[in-house]
């Protein structure tokens, strides 16, 4: 009976083993899973920063277009902007118009 209890209680420490090491093994791979999307998502948040700290200011897209463009860019006014439609065959020009959110 002693012989019959001690297997018994080996072969359930083994089973009961076997299963707690497969839990932390998919719990491991889900980590690791989360890690890298973090990893892949913080470095989108920092290219975003980036490219808003330095796009947003107007000064600094004055800056940029005095240090790269000299002068080829002129201020337009919006009413002054046509929309091209390419989808036919020939080239239909629209004129630009803000429509009001609110209505």
């Amino acid at each position: 009976m002693k012989k019959i209890l001690t297997i018994s209680l080996i072969f359930s420490l083994i089973v009961i083993t076997s299963f707690i090491k497969n839990s932390t093994k998919k719990i491991d791979e889900e980590l690791f899973i989360l890690k890298v999307n973090i990893s892949n998502l913080n470095l989108e948040l920092d290219n975003v920063k980036l490219e808003f700290d330095y796009l947003s200011s107007p000064e600094k897209l004055i800056s940029y277009q005095n240090l790269y463009f000299e002068n080829k860019l002129t201020q337009k006014n919006i009413n002054e902007i046509d929309i091209i439609d390419l989808t036919r065959e020939k080239i239909i020009t629209n004129d630009f118009k803000i429509i009001d959110s609110k209505k």
